[in-house]
């Protein structure tokens, strides 16, 4: 699945010279160093070297701005936002209408400096063929990785609620499975549709108009069997290629706990854990995706006396805001590992950025919250070796923004340079920017 997650434009062709004003190369060490030069080539970063050297009319001068590797968001939906017809919309939009909204979504995202994203939820022909289009360079856009349909019981939280039965049956997707040997046969089905990764919902979700709450949704049986299945497809691709992941949406401990027993890789939102999962994630180096931004994103909404949002959905997200920014600072207090993801879709697309002073509000520093998306989010998707950080013979995303963010992260909302495997996407090296302006 690799070769067409990470494939790429053509690059420039021969070498040429970036003058970093400060770099920061490796997030995981911290280091900044101070007139650097990065020599690209063929899409790859090929040397770092001291001072600013290069042929002239092969550099890129960005000796007054920050430099560090792409950034990673490995939660988003890049075929829709949240609005107040999004039930009415789900009978008229077809999976064309929701790729031409990932089309301009996307753009958003890499425009904002995120050079990778994980998908976890939409349609199969929809963000599978935004996709390719984009590692194919037919689209401007970061790099995706896909899990496409999410899967769910049947009567969960991915089953569909409020329609009559006809419309029902004509709306539904195939991602609804019950029992372990249904849930075994539906991931393999889901990934011979090409998925890259598989996202499962665990428990109920904030935004559903059930009242059933965030319990466990999915029998223990069923967890296991869908992590075992999807960790043996991922053991058939190469030893350099991504193994498969599964990760899952959940929110309260009983379903957050069930998937970390099961042995699943990475836990989405995460809002009622416990000390026991604590204990769990630790334990499993599994991976916790707070999400701050949609938990703020949806609490503003509750708090709007002529909100869009159902009865049911009002009362959730008016208590997940605060309970998720509490159990991030809880979760990092206590060593769990943190990576990068907004659930951008829930919020503006473009606006992913804002979760890092959310995250600096839970008690991390600039510079661990740097590191959320950027080498902890790459070895959380499985491609530490190819994306994250800047070094000879790792692909050559990287961005440029005003300011130091290891001193004020929103710094991180001014990129004015980005570069996704070799090819320019966004330069605006004449724009300047004070502080607090995000232009």
């Amino acid at each position: 699945m690799v070769a067409p997650a990470l494939a790429s434009p053509p690059a420039h062709d021969g070498p040429r010279y970036l003058h970093a004003g400060r770099l920061l190369a490796d997030p995981a060490s911290g280091q900044v160093l101070s007139r650097m030069t990065v020599v690209l080539e063929g899409g790859r970063v090929v040397d770092l070297r001291d001072g600013f050297v290069g042929t002239p009319g092969e550099t890129i001068d960005l000796s007054d701005r920050f430099v560090l590797p792409g950034l990673i968001d490995s939660h988003v939906h890049l075929g829709h936002e949240n609005g107040p017809d999004d039930k009415l919309l789900r009978t008229v939009r077809s999976a064309a209408d929701l790729a031409i909204n990932g089309v301009r979504f996307a753009r958003r995202t890499l425009d904002a400096g995120f050079t990778t994203v994980a998908d976890l939820g939409a349609e199969n022909e929809a963000i599978f063929a935004l996709r390719d289009g984009i590692a194919a360079g037919k689209l401007p856009g970061p790099r995706i990785l896909a899990a496409g349909n999410v899967l769910s019981p049947h009567g969960g939280e991915g089953d569909l609620f409020g329609y009559r039965d006809d419309v029902t049956r004509a709306l539904q997707r195939p991602n609804l499975c019950s029992g372990a040997d249904d849930c075994r046969r539906l991931v393999r089905q889901q990934v011979q549709r090409g998925a890259d990764l598989i996202k499962i919902v665990a428990t109920g979700a904030v935004l559903s108009d059930a009242d059933a709450g965030v319990d466990q949704q999915f029998t223990d049986a069923e967890l296991r069997a869908i992590v075992e299945t999807t960790h043996a497809l991922g053991r058939r691709v190469t030893a350099h290629a991504l193994g498969r992941r599964v990760t899952a949406h959940a929110h309260g401990a009983a379903g957050v706990n069930a998937f970390l027993h099961a042995g699943g890789d990475a836990i989405e939102h995460g809002t009622w854990l416990d000390d026991e999962s604590v204990v769990l994630f630790k334990r499993g180096g599994t991976w916790l995706v707070p999400t701050l931004l949609a938990g703020e994103t949806v609490a503003g909404w509750s708090a709007d006396p002529d909100s869009f949002l159902s009865p049911a959905a009002k009362a959730k997200a008016a208590s997940v805001g605060p309970a998720m920014l509490s159990m991030a600072r809880r979760a990092h207090a206590a060593g769990v590992p943190i990576a990068f993801g907004t659930d951008s879709g829930v919020s503006r697309h473009g606006d992913n950025a804002r979760e890092f002073g959310l995250l600096v509000a839970a008690g991390l520093t600039p510079l661990e919250a740097i590191r959320t998306a950027t080498v902890n989010a790459a070895a959380h998707l499985g491609l530490a070796e190819q994306i994250g950080r800047l070094a000879p013979g790792m692909t050559a995303d990287l961005i440029a923004v005003d300011g130091d963010p290891l001193q004020d992260v929103g710094a991180l909302r001014r990129v004015r340079f980005v570069m996704r495997a070799g090819v320019v996407h966004k330069d605006q090296r004449e724009v300047t920017c004070t502080v607090g302006d995000f232009c």
